[in-house]
């Protein structure tokens, strides 16, 4: 196992790193407060930082022409933004921000560039993350195919819960509008169709999480592979 200081910072991609790779970013990193709606990258714009969160989520968003917009992935404690960085680009044309305010670490872009050119072990585990984050939003791409409303949204209630890491989500009816890609009134549906299981319960602007083993059953396999992956690559 990675040798873990004691000081590193609550994201599980920086905690997997070796001693030595962490050293080449902890000196670069800074402490950032991740602000409801703040932009981490902008559509077709040149992405300057990148951010490691420790607490919240923030919504990967694809979007086309006349305002449509659908959330095709999630980044919180697990993970980090700029996976085009790693990939040798500069930008995205999906635009990134924060769904739930909480606080990360942030890392200049070309520091980051510099990093992964002094150490292939540092690239490989980024590289690895890119495959996991790849992975979930092809599940994600499932999830819409095949599964039902109520499936989809035990999905991503799951997936929130494995982020924000407490039993109440602060989830808005937009938020998870934008999640399931439906209007509000199916939003509503498939919330009361999980309140009626007792699984959940949905007050204003938040979700309690009642029962976690019956919003897995409820969500089927349209949970857990992505969450299988991460294991199997980052540990």
């Amino acid at each position: 196992m990675p040798a873990v200081s004691p000081s590193r910072p609550g994201n599980r991609l920086l905690a997997a790193l070796s001693a030595a790779d962490f050293g080449l970013l902890q000196p670069h990193l800074q402490p950032v407060s991740l602000k409801l709606r703040l932009d981490l990258e902008r559509p077709d714009r040149r992405i300057d930082d990148v951010y490691f969160p420790q607490v919240g989520i923030a919504s990967v968003v694809a979007l086309q022409s006349k305002g449509t917009r659908v959330e095709v992935g999630l980044i919180g404690s697990e993970g980090m933004s700029g996976t085009s960085i790693v990939l040798g680009n500069d930008r995205s044309p999906h635009e990134t921000y924060i769904q739930v305010a909480g606080e990360g670490q942030r890392i200049s872009a070309p520091k980051l560039r510099e990093a992964m050119k002094a150490s292939d072990s540092l690239r490989s585990l980024f590289l690895r993350y890119v495959q996991v984050f790849m992975v979930q939003t092809a599940h994600t791409a499932i999830a819409n195919a095949r599964s039902k409303l109520d499936a989809r949204l035990a999905r991503w209630l799951l997936m929130a819960h494995d982020r924000v890491r407490d039993k109440t989500l602060p989830l808005t009816h937009e938020f998870l509008s934008l999640m399931l890609g439906v209007r509000r009134a199916g939003v509503t549906e498939a919330l009361h169709s999980l309140q009626s299981q007792n699984l959940i319960h949905a007050g204003r602007g938040e979700i309690v999480v009642r029962d976690r083993k019956g919003i897995e059953r409820a969500a089927g396999e349209a949970y857990g592979k992505p969450e299988a992956e991460f294991r199997r690559l980052i540990g």
